[in-house]
């Protein structure tokens, strides 16, 4: 790739499936570079034969969900600039109504079992702040009385919670629409939005019982929720006579209400304050009503036990009204399964997951005797949806940033044919020659440990048979993992003449606890091993130049990027790109920062602590650092705040150490995924400067 074919970049969302599974209704994003923003519209992709056609043309068009009587697809529309809202549109197509008008937008819109309402989330402000055109200096200040209190790419949080507002859909056989469809401007609400959950309850997802007349929401509300990554789900009702207050009016209490609530708050399904353990982070209540099916780390008494905390498939057994029958059981393995938090429906009954697995996302459905693939190999799941006996799946692979499949029946059996193909996404980007393939790459660490990851050599016709500097590139996280996945950073330094090494050393995801539990009170340890491991077995190919390496990596990976440069200088150059650099800054600063660092390296308010943490800490070490170093951060960047990476540049500079500060205004800790287009391509351009000064490619 060049750094404009980002351009050609096109990304699938979560499929929705209509009920007969005729086809499927999916987003698909791409950067634009004349506005500067990612537009996509809606596409109704037919699962037999037929051609694929577009449903919407709004400028972003996201998140779709399906009425389960087929007569409305709803979906979230932004215009330019503009925050999202609920629409609803026919799935022949037709002009969308619009069913929100939510100050702050709305998002993740699901209609109701018996398809006459839609619920949403939508963050509701705090009077005086977050007006339309307002002056946010002019506001009065902010009193933090709480450990979390913000969020990076999102500011601040407690003054501007999510509640659920549930809005009434038209009748699709309506004989007058005039009221619905001619007099009604298309910037609009055609129905008037409910707030269903209480207010200051900050809720992060939900899910509608089959009754209709309840959800179930992922919400913290237990006593020590501000000190610990803890969370519940509660049944909130929604009954027709909900008020514009919702049936609770606080967090820890409320009026009664029959059906979901109990007398004094809220009607827990777990329960922190009784000693649940779980950080939960999507829930499904089952067609049939008798379970809720939750994915879910276990952090422990102290609920901040989430190091290499592997997110399982949780049940709890509940009765019609969702009041709990039992305590949630875990029903995968937390030592081996791993699962992807954004994958969870049901096919036939049972619940469908996406356990990762060494640079793989898997769609798996759990059976009598466990998990059963349904796709496998070398494939990055990146959401799935079921109808109609038929199951489709967002997926993406090394020469794909994600496409449509469809697993057909056979007997009964929704996965007994293989995965079929139905849309053709990368193809303008396969067109330009310019994809390369990565080599799996298998390494030992110096104490027999099995590294995995992959080697990506440029064209040979175009760059010659080398021999080839090599860039080691080092993952966020850390418990993360790199994929098979097309992968723009890759594919963007091979293209200019570089190898790559990328892959997953202990600390990442994919691999289960232990694997990633390696490196807790032990960074820059067998991690380096690891990476330095993979890179050196990559050396051993010919067309390499051992002689001419760089390295570079973002958060965790720009961590683990300025220890290898405190430790060695065989690199020629490097690249800390929103880096985690001084973990004792890091405690306060950062938005996860009061818990990340003193779970991961260790606390260090003694003096043996202290000597633990300096012993882990990049920027305790920086003197002993001469490699050249582009620094990269966002300014608005609360993951790893912005000056972690000022300080690494000043000190590398006034130690005379050649160092550069590129600093990105408006962005966040996401830049290189989800950043203004033009920022990623003047990113690319910045790195590929960098490299062709420090590490040329001769070509």
């Amino acid at each position: 790739m060049h750094p404009d074919d980002v351009f050609l970049l096109q990304t699938p969302g979560r499929p929705a499936v209509l009920p007969d599974g005729s086809a499927a209704i999916v987003s698909v994003l791409r950067p634009d570079r004349d506005c500067d923003e990612y537009v996509g519209r809606l596409w109704r992709v037919p699962l037999d034969d037929g051609p694929v056609r577009p449903l919407t043309r709004g400028h972003r068009d996201t998140a779709p969900a399906v009425s389960p009587d087929g007569r409305w697809v709803v979906f979230c529309r932004a215009e330019r600039g503009g925050r999202a809202q609920v629409h609803a549109v026919e799935p022949c197509g037709g002009e969308p109504l619009v069913l929100s008008d939510a100050p702050l937008g709305a998002s993740a819109p699901a209609v109701s079992p018996d398809g006459r309402r839609v619920a949403f989330l939508a963050r509701e402000a705090e009077a005086g702040r977050y007006l339309p055109g307002g002056d946010p200096a002019a506001e009065p200040p902010r009193l933090i009385t709480e450990l979390q209190y913000r969020g990076d790419g999102v500011g601040f949080t407690r003054d501007r919670p999510r509640r659920v507002h549930v809005v009434d859909l038209p009748d699709a056989d309506a004989q007058d629409p005039a009221p619905i469809l001619a007099t009604v401007p298309d910037t609009a609400p055609t129905r008037t939005a409910v707030a269903v959950s209480p207010a200051g309850l900050d809720v992060s997802a939900f899910a509608w019982l089959p009754t209709g007349d309840a959800l179930v929401a992922i919400a913290a509300r237990h006593t020590d929720r501000e000190r610990d990554l803890r969370n519940d789900v509660v049944v909130v009702p929604v009954g027709e006579g909900a008020s514009a207050q919702g049936g609770v009016t606080g967090v820890d209490g409320g009026s009664a209400q029959a059906g979901g609530v109990e007398a004094g708050g809220l009607l827990p399904v777990t329960d922190a304050d009784a000693g649940s353990t779980l950080s939960i982070e999507a829930v499904r209540v089952a067609e049939d009503g008798t379970r809720v099916w939750l994915l879910a780390s276990d952090v422990g008494p102290s609920g901040r036990d989430f190091v290499a905390a592997t997110t399982g498939l949780w049940e709890v057994r509940v009765d019609a009204a969702g009041r709990p029958l039992g305590p949630a059981t875990r029903l995968t393995d937390a030592e081996s399964v791993d699962l992807d938090p954004g994958v969870l429906l049901e096919v036939d009954g049972a619940p469908v997951v996406a356990p990762q697995r060494s640079g793989a996302v898997h769609l798996s459905r759990l059976g009598p005797d466990g998990l059963v693939d349904l796709v496998d190999g070398d494939s990055v799941v990146l959401g799935a949806d079921a109808g109609g006996g038929r199951v489709v799946a967002a997926v993406a692979r090394a020469d794909s940033s994600g496409d449509l499949v469809v697993l057909d029946p056979t007997s009964g059996s929704v996965g007994a044919r293989a995965p079929r193909r139905v849309t053709d996404l990368s193809a303008p980007l396969r067109a330009t020659g310019r994809l390369r393939l990565p080599a799996p790459l298998v390494a030992h660490a110096p104490d027999g440990y099995r590294v995995e990851g992959w080697l990506t050599l440029p064209d040979a016709g175009v760059h010659g048979d080398g021999p080839y500097p090599t860039i080691l590139m080092i993952h966020g996280g850390p418990f993360g993992q790199y994929t098979h996945a097309l992968f723009d950073e890759v594919q963007v330094l091979a293209a200019a003449g570089y190898a790559v090494v990328h892959g997953n050393p202990r600390g990442s995801s994919g691999r289960g606890h232990a694997h990633g539990a390696a490196i807790r009170g032990a960074f820059g340890t067998v991690d380096a091993d690891d990476v330095l491991a993979l890179l050196d077995e990559a050396l051993g190919d010919p067309s390499l130049d051992p002689a001419r390496v760089g390295v570079m990596g973002g958060s965790y990976g720009g961590y683990l990027t300025a220890w290898l440069t405190t430790r060695t200088d065989r690199f020629a150059a490097a690249v800390v790109e929103r880096g985690f650099l001084d973990p004792v800054s890091f405690v306060g600063s950062s938005d996860i920062g009061w818990f990340f660092g003193l779970e991961y390296l260790g606390d260090g308010a003694d003096e043996a602590g202290a000597a633990r943490v300096a012993a882990q800490s990049p920027m305790a070490h920086v003197g002993s650092v001469r490699t050249p170093t582009l620094v990269i951060h966002s300014e608005q960047d609360w993951r790893c705040p912005v000056e972690q990476g000022q300080r690494w540049f000043v000190e590398l500079r006034r130690r005379g150490v050649p160092a550069e500060l590129l600093l990105f205004p408006g962005e966040g800790h996401e830049l290189t995924r989800s950043g203004r287009p033009l920022h990623r391509l003047q990113r690319f351009e910045h790195v590929l400067r960098w490299w062709g000064t420090h590490l040329p490619t001769g070509t």
